[in-house]
């Protein structure tokens, strides 16, 4: 609640105990100081940008009430990717910076390409140490779903200056075939 709600609300009809109506004033003020301060937070958040970051922690602070709680290390961070295609093969593109080959998976599953992998940071640094946090540091995955059939077989992933190819071979054309419906006799 806004002040400014807080100051347009009718005052309580006194009662005979005052250390009541000052105990209900107190909390109320308590109360407009905490909206307050996250009518604040909201406000920075979108002023940034970031509206379904503000939207997010609204919705876990109401679900705290109700007693949800939230798994933060189990969220996958999706990885940016580009696709197109050359006369031969499809080419997905993806900037991986600051991963190994050996902490990058890819695999393949009928026309489902996944890429997986985990970003490490190299130090520890304090959360209270930070100005800006804009990189992302975990685990992440991204999956695909291929525009036409692939030679699997002939795949190949390189990584390069941080940017992770992966070369498809197309699998011949495909024609499709009419298939002739027979009606009941």
């Amino acid at each position: 609640m806004a002040i400014k709600d807080l100051l347009k609300r009718k005052k309580p009809r006194p009662s005979d105990e005052p250390a009541e109506d000052m105990a209900q004033d107190n909390f109320a003020l308590e109360e407009g100081a905490e909206d307050q301060t996250n009518g604040l937070e909201d406000l920075e958040d979108m002023i940034n940008g970031e509206a379904e970051k503000a939207a997010a922690r609204e919705q876990r602070k109401e679900d705290a009430k109700i007693g949800v709680e939230y798994l933060e290390d189990a969220q996958e961070g999706q990885l940016a990717v580009d696709v197109f295609q050359t006369n031969k093969d499809i080419i997905i593109k993806s900037t991986i910076a600051g991963v190994k080959p050996e902490d990058l998976n890819v695999t393949i599953n009928n026309d489902m390409l996944t890429i997986k992998g985990t970003r490490k940071q190299e130090t520890e640094v304090d959360e209270d140490d930070f100005f800006l946090k804009e990189c992302y540091w975990g685990s992440f995955s991204r999956s695909i779903i291929l525009p036409c059939d692939v030679k699997q077989e002939k795949i190949n992933a390189a990584i390069k200056d941080g940017v992770l190819t992966v070369k498809l071979p197309k699998l011949g054309k495909t024609s499709a075939k009419v298939i002739k419906i027979k009606g009941e006799e």
